[in-house]
């Protein structure tokens, strides 16, 4: 799961969108809230790599119920109607959680992630929840860290790592 900011800037989506196009060009599923922000730019990323014949998807998991509050950019919506609380869903569909920029909703899906034994992966350079987490422990539940990535390259191999994979 990517999870940022629901308002960003520019720069912050071009990390999105470049990290949403290297997980879909692994073949893997991209999750997201699925609206606004870091989680459009980073199913934009995923649907260029789609374009480009990479066999994974993107989904968005909603807070509302309503299907056209999604991004354009989605192969899977899942309006859930279930407001915040859909963090959880979010950090449960995936297997690694990278955070870009973020604000409380990202907060909240660090902790989430770390509660459930996620992996985290932070990307500091894009500022907010990001920033502050990268290399932190959240609590006494895990000796580990938030890992901290400087850009969607090496946030990728973080993940494959963290998942005993290669290449």
């Amino acid at each position: 799961s990517i999870c940022g900011s629901s308002v960003s800037d520019p720069a912050v989506e071009a990390v999105a969108e470049e990290l949403g196009r290297l997980i879909v060009q692994a073949g893997w599923v991209l999750a997201c809230g699925g609206r606004g922000g870091v989680m459009e730019a980073a199913s934009r990323g995923g649907q260029r790599a789609r374009v480009d014949g990479a066999q994974g998807l993107v989904l968005g998991i909603l807070p509302g119920s309503d299907r056209t509050e999604a991004n354009p950019y989605l192969d899977l919506v899942i309006p859930t109607g279930i407001g915040y609380a859909r963090n959880s869903v979010v950090v449960l569909a995936a297997d690694v959680v990278m955070l870009v920029c973020g604000s409380t909703g990202t907060l909240s899906e660090a902790a989430y992630a770390w509660h459930y034994g996620k992996p985290v992966i932070a990307l500091p350079g894009t500022g907010g929840w990001a920033r502050r987490l990268a290399g932190e422990t959240l609590d006494d539940r895990r000796q580990d860290k938030v890992l901290s990535a400087a850009d969607p390259a090496q946030a990728m191999e973080l993940a494959r790592q963290a998942l005993g994979q290669r290449g």
